[in-house]
């Protein structure tokens, strides 16, 4: 027994050997949580307080469910060691799979029931939008699931559900038809393990008695995480927090919730405390992973936080090295830093698998991996896929290898129907044996195809076409903006309720084209000729998606989202955009709370570096189709000047007082590096016009220019056009006229 408690410090054996009763414990990052849960019911085992039978141990992946496994495994004696395999130790999901399977007649479900994942959800969806006839246009299969999920996780259904117009009753009267519809194929999906069960522990006494007779101990592993359901289901099986329930041990770190967006509810902490009359709140500060500058720089940046329960990280392991900090004029000029930085890393012996990049937006990424792929450097994006094979952006790219090569079969298989228009697997069958008899192209065979399937496939190559026609004299970044409006994806993508990370990636894909074109310097050629440079710009995407990411387990450098970095840790960390409306995100400002979950996300992204923090921000990013000149973030001014390296002097321009998000906005231009415009745009030679002037474009319609650059052939225009946004035009092919 006290090898089992040895090296225990004094917080962490207070929390292990807890008499049994209700308790709240703050882990703070790095400070041993998994330890304490194992220890825990290993502790409680071994005294003889609980059979392993009465212990039920709720984590949020499978990873961490058999890391709890293995680690109990090791540290029981074999007379218990066997029984550990036995504990309900899961997911919320496995778990309720689990239960739902022992009682599936009480359930209302067959023996072999079948779990839908997200995917087969999606399709079930969809398949039965078809059957109804319902425009899916109108109520998009992905906002529908969102909805359904939402009101299942609520604890909601449809005759529960409040409608207060005809769109949302519809959206009610489709959930049941669904619900109707996995009944009748006896499947459910993640939401509906959940739901089913606590609907089956609520009504049915006899069975929820058996369980809360049976676990005299619950644990809860990511406690912040856990959604207002969820934590209904535990007051269930606690029974309610009544005398003579089970004992909740829930372990968790409030100033690590960054999951509102998948419901977890932080409230649930401060909920349990008073609801259960928890007794024991105990902090885990002492940290095992990080320096002392790395910590108080955490706590210095999330103490700015008002409705958190508190605590303070500290650790034996010595202050360490001060944080870095980069000011660089653009993200290209952030991006090379990062890189040079890297290499000067690896070539003093750090490993590339101990370095890792993070980034608050996806979007970001491309930038980083442009600059690793021309430097030779190794690398993996964890937990999400490289820029160029994201779904969206291997979409965007299909149209434009059509417009390019309109008999390139797989671009055309591709988006035939993406967007949905109508296009069904019998027209799609009907072409390819067409295009097999003719020995042709599946594009080249359509004016051979007959009846409804060539009438349908006719309109989408006469939207190929048009995309040909109107893209011929494009600058290539105009080019690829145009695409992505005419092809339908932009409004495709923006129905989706998540559909705003694609939206800024598929932005982000005008900007890899006007850094293409700025780098190949053929910016001229590309106006003289139809289509020009964007044969080159594919080959160039193909080339940076292909086989260049490091296989698993290899020595690379890691790039990942803050919210993906979660649980994770390593030597070096560069954490890159720190500017107002990238981190904090601009659309906090909109949200209830949104500033303190975007300050937890700093504080996860600062706690996972062991030995060195890099932060670095730009002047100027290319990001959303648009060029921004940013303020340095918040957050960065939250870190006491002590505890700060600055590698380049701070700008008085990034330190300027904020107004809204702080930025100026100007969309991407094409070639090279932004730069702010100068005073004597405005009175320079325009062709007859002049900023101010009120103009008219072809496809934008009528706008203001508010700014210019450059002279002659080069001379470009900011045109605000209301609805449209604001576009740099080239005045040598956009044929404006005053309106």
């Amino acid at each position: 027994m006290s090898d089992l408690l040895a090296n225990l410090n004094p917080e962490q054996l207070q929390a292990v050997t807890l008499p049994p009763q209700h308790a709240l414990i703050l882990a703070g990052a790095g400070s041993g949580k998994t330890r304490v849960l194992t220890t825990r019911i290993a502790w409680l085992v071994q005294t003889g307080q609980v059979d392993p039978q009465g212990v039920l141990a709720v984590t949020f992946t499978n990873k961490a469910a058999k890391e709890l496994l293995a680690r109990l495994s090791g540290m029981l004696p074999l007379s218990f060691g066997h029984s550990a395999r036995g504990m309900w130790i899961g997911t919320f999901h496995g778990l309720c799979n689990r239960l739902l399977r022992a009682h599936h007649r009480d359930a209302g479900l067959p023996q072999l029931f079948q779990i839908l994942d997200s995917g087969d959800q999606l399709a079930a969806i969809k398949r039965l939008l078809k059957a109804l006839n319902v425009d899916d246009e109108k109520f998009p299969p992905r906002e529908l699931q969102h909805f359904i999920n939402a009101q299942k996780e609520a604890g909601l259904r449809p005759h529960a559900v409040e409608a207060w117009d005809d769109y949302t009753r519809r959206r009610v009267e489709l959930f049941a038809e669904y619900e109707a519809q996995c009944q009748r194929e006896s499947v459910v999906d993640f939401a509906e393990l959940l739901l089913r069960t606590y609907e089956l522990l609520e009504r049915n006494e006899p069975i929820r008695r058996h369980y809360q007779r049976r676990f005299h101990h619950i644990l809860v592993d990511e406690f912040q995480d856990t959604n207002r359901l969820q934590y209904r289901w535990l007051k269930l099986l606690a029974d309610d927090g009544r005398e003579g329930g089970a004992s909740l041990f829930c372990v968790g770190d409030d100033d690590q919730s960054i999951y509102r967006f998948r419901g977890a509810e932080v409230g649930n902490m401060r909920d349990f405390e008073r609801e259960f009359h928890v007794a024991n709140v105990i902090r885990l500060e002492q940290n095992y992973r990080s320096h002392g500058n790395i910590l108080d720089a955490a706590n210095a940046i999330i103490r700015h936080n008002t409705a958190r329960l508190g605590k303070n990280l500290w650790t034996e392991r010595g202050a360490g090295e001060p944080i870095r900090v980069f000011e660089a004029y653009a993200d290209m000029d952030e991006a090379r830093w990062i890189v040079e930085e890297i290499q000067s890393l690896v070539r003093d012996g750090m490993s590339r698998s101990d370095i890792a990049l993070l980034y608050r937006s996806n979007a970001q990424s491309r930038v980083l991996e442009h600059q690793l792929f021309s430097a030779g450097i190794a690398y993996r994006v964890y937990g999400g896929l490289r820029f160029f094979e994201r779904q969206e952006i291997k979409h965007a790219l299909a149209y434009l290898r059509l417009i390019a090569n309109p008999d390139d079969d797989t671009a055309f298989s591709r988006v035939v129907n993406f967007p949905t228009r109508g296009i069904g697997a019998r027209s799609i069958e009907a072409l390819q044996d067409a295009a097999r008899t003719w020995n042709a192209s599946l594009y080249s065979t359509v004016p051979h195809l007959s009846g409804k399937p060539g009438t349908v496939l006719a309109q989408f190559v006469r939207l190929v076409e048009d995309l040909r026609r109107d893209t011929a004299r494009l600058p290539l970044p105009e080019l690829v903006d145009h695409v992505l409006d005419a092809s339908g994806l932009r409004d495709f993508y923006r129905s989706e309720k998540e559909g705003q990370e694609r939206l800024e990636n598929l932005d982000e894909l005008i900007n890899a084209a006007a850094n293409f074109l700025g780098e190949s310097g053929a910016e001229a050629e590309a106006l003289a000729q139809p289509h020009a440079l964007l044969a080159d710009f594919l080959a160039h995407a193909s080339l940076e998606a292909g086989e260049h990411q490091a296989d698993a387990g290899s020595d690379a450098v890691q790039l990942m989202t803050v919210h993906s970095s979660k649980g994770l840790e390593f030597d070096v960390v560069f954490l890159s955009g720190l500017e107002e409306g990238l981190f904090p995100h601009e659309n906090s400002a909109l949200e209830n709370e949104g500033l303190e979950e975007e300050r937890r996300l700093m504080y996860v992204a600062v706690t996972r570096a062991r030995e060195r923090l890099y932060i670095s921000f730009a002047q100027s990013r290319m990001l959303h189709g648009q060029t921004r000149y940013n303020l340095r973030s918040r957050f960065l001014e939250e870190i006491p000047e002590g505890l700060v390296k600055w590698l380049s002097p701070p700008s008085p321009r990034s330190m300027g007082a904020r107004s809204g998000v702080g930025m100026r906005v100007e969309p991407a231009r094409s070639g090279s590096a932004s730069r702010p415009l100068q005073a004597a745009a405005r009175n320079q030679d325009l062709g007859g016009l002049r900023v101010g002037q009120l103009v008219s474009h072809a496809k934008f319609g009528q706008g203001v220019i508010v700014a210019a650059e450059g002279s002659g052939a080069d001379a470009r225009v900011q045109i605000n056009f209301g609805s449209a946004g604001i576009k740099w035009l080239m005045l040598a092919v956009a044929k404006l006229s005053p309106a």
